[in-house]
């Protein structure tokens, strides 16, 4: 695994970790609470400047994340889809619209691996599903980057 990948693996970790925290407790200040979080993990906080990205961009589009898995969760009720499983559905949309020099097959399989380490066994078939079909949605080639 290139050290790129591996740096991003943990970012994405990382801002999970962030968003799941954030979707039961809002805190008042964000930068103070990010400043807070980052000083908590291992590596300096530049390190972590993909995982900054993603937290901020998620949590600036959650409604529209939101809005799509509530219309990609068949015959699911939004509130009772497990939080962790709705911070990565979250962070994995987030990058699949917003994110063109991420192909979606990556952000999916990324997704896939997140919840095998944080949600449980179901969780993964529950977020291929909506992940595959948010990808169907895309417009674009799902195994490679666009141009920004």
């Amino acid at each position: 695994m290139s050290s790129q990948f591996a740096q991003r693996r943990e970012c994405r970790a990382a801002a999970l970790q962030y968003l799941y925290a954030w979707s039961m407790n809002p805190p008042a200040n964000l930068a103070e609470d990010l400043r807070t979080f980052f000083e908590g993990l291992e590596k300096p906080r530049d390190h972590y400047a993909f995982t900054e990205e993603l937290i901020h961009g998620t949590i600036e589009h959650v409604a529209e994340m939101d809005g799509h898995i509530r219309s990609l969760a068949h015959n699911w009720e939004f509130d009772r889809i497990a939080r962790i499983d709705l911070a990565i559905l979250r962070l994995a949309i987030f990058e699949m619209l917003h994110r063109k020099d991420i192909p979606p097959v990556v952000s999916i399989n990324e997704a896939i691996d997140l919840s095998k380490h944080f949600s449980t066994a179901d969780s993964k078939r529950f977020i291929n599903g909506i992940l595959d079909r948010m990808k169907d949605k895309l417009g674009r080639d799902a195994r490679k980057p666009t141009a920004e």
